[in-house]
């Protein structure tokens, strides 16, 4: 069982749930950055929700099969054809042997991510099939895919057709996406004037925006509250001797331009971070494009907590739509 790859896409590599526990020796969680519309995708072939799938960026690869299974793509809006007949998104259908399944031009979104009965199965790194190219992890050869790849599958039994997300729960980001973010401990570092503009301000998706971070411009330089620079900080008052970064950690470098630290990010370093977008709100970042207009909104604990809450009651309501 196998899929053959025609034509890779864009940054199209293979991913699951993440490799979580190795945090604190420098390798990240990864896994899907779209962790919804991921989880969506394997409930309607019917497979366990962290099963390996593909994930693809701005543009879908081109994908034959080996064996009859089930298929299905969900996340960014991407018009998919199999054997140049049309099919929906969000649906679980069929493919025979020899089939190819083929992608148009996006019109939403950032993200696809592709399910096959039976998940990919490639061999796992610790205890992870996601792909971290930096450290040559997971994945197929701990790389991307590239045009010729043959890709194993794990055995799956195929489900029936016409299986569909209902709209309501497939979620999106708005415009301009709003985005959650909790204060921090270096918060206090910024004037009450930056503070404020933060929030105020309207900020764009910067091109620099990958599976490490998403970088954002817009708003106005942050000024820093005077203080002798600690011993090893550097003269840039941006600048900390170290720290740790969280998932969705917001580091300003300079004070210029945030960057939400994502996936595949670092565990630590020197620069200040102001805060993190809540966990709630990190599907929404992978399903960002460039230039996207961005508000960032102040949260407390309780508003955050209740966010999550709702999360996983929306994905218990794919599971509930589909059993």
């Amino acid at each position: 069982m196998t899929l053959e790859i025609i034509k890779p896409g864009l940054a199209t590599t293979i991913q699951d749930l993440g490799r979580p526990g190795y945090f604190h020796l420098g390798i990240p969680e990864g896994g899907a950055m779209d962790r919804l519309a991921f989880r969506a995708a394997n409930m309607l072939v019917g497979n366990d929700e962290g099963a390996a799938g593909l994930e693809a960026v701005f543009m879908g690869p081109e994908i034959k099969f080996g064996t009859e299974m089930s298929v299905a793509v969900t996340g960014a809006e991407m018009p998919m054809m199999l054997d140049g007949e049309p099919r929906e998104t969000w649906t679980s259908f069929t493919v025979k042997p020899g089939q190819v399944l083929s992608f148009g031009f996006l019109k939403t979104g950032a993200r696809i991510y592709i399910a096959v009965s039976g998940g990919i199965d490639t061999p796992p790194a610790l205890g992870s099939r996601s792909t971290y190219p930096i450290g040559a992890l997971g994945g197929f050869e701990g790389r991307a895919i590239a045009a010729g790849d043959v890709i194993p599958v794990g055995n799956g039994s195929v489900m029936a057709e016409g299986r569909v997300v209902p709209d309501a729960l497939r979620r999106r980001p708005g415009s301009p996406a709003e985005l959650r973010v909790l204060t921090g401990l270096y918060w206090h570092r910024l004037t009450e004037k930056s503070q404020k503009a933060f929030f105020d301000d309207d900020w764009v998706v910067a091109p620099e925006a990958d599976r490490m971070g998403y970088r954002f411009r817009g708003g106005q330089p942050m000024e820093f509250v005077d203080r002798p620079q600690p011993f090893g900080a550097g003269s840039d008052p941006s600048n900390i001797v170290d720290g740790c970064y969280s998932y969705g950690s917001i580091q300003v470098p300079g004070g210029l331009e945030p960057i939400v630290l994502h996936r595949d990010a670092v565990s630590g370093g020197g620069y200040f971070t102001l805060g993190a977008v809540i966990s709630a709100d990190m599907d929404l970042i992978g399903q960002l494009q460039p230039n996207t207009p961005v508000k960032f909104k102040r949260v407390e604990m309780d508003e955050a907590l209740a966010a999550r809450k709702q999360r996983k009651t929306m994905i218990e309501d794919i599971r509930q739509a589909l059993a």
